[in-house]
């Protein structure tokens, strides 16, 4: 019978050194998401938006905000690849409940584009309107 991940007789880091694991682990994750080009998009776009944000005078609660939002969008792109990757390599064949996992992804990722889009457009009419 061959050993599962589960069997491992390995033990876990502890303390610090799982920390420092955690850490690793998470910048791998960040560099497998930067070479989706989607993520990239992103990330340039809250760059675009913090120079819009200093253009219009923007207060700071709305930089607060807006990296909040983005920071979600990542975490949603993140799942969205992870799942992608998941139907990918368990269902390379086109299948509907693979397609329906890839779609609601999708749908996610939209949502949170969308917060941010209409995050970014409140503050930048909110100067013209006098909006508070």
């Amino acid at each position: 019978m061959e050993n599962t991940p589960l069997d491992s007789t390995l033990g876990k880091a502890s303390g610090v050194r799982r920390i420092i694991a955690a850490t690793r682990y998470s910048m791998q994750g960040l560099v497998r998401l930067w070479r989706e080009q989607a993520f990239r998009h992103e990330v340039y776009a809250f760059c675009a938006g913090l120079a819009l944000f200093a253009i219009v005078g923007a207060a700071a609660i709305d930089y607060f905000i807006f990296l909040i939002l983005t920071l979600l969008l990542f975490c949603v792109e993140a799942l969205n690849t992870a799942i992608e990757e998941l139907v990918d390599r368990i269902s390379p064949e086109i299948s509907t409940v693979g397609r329906h996992a890839k779609d609601l992804g999708s749908f996610a990722v939209f949502c949170m584009l969308t917060a941010n889009g209409l995050f970014v457009l409140y503050v930048l009419v909110k100067p013209f309107f006098r909006l508070h």
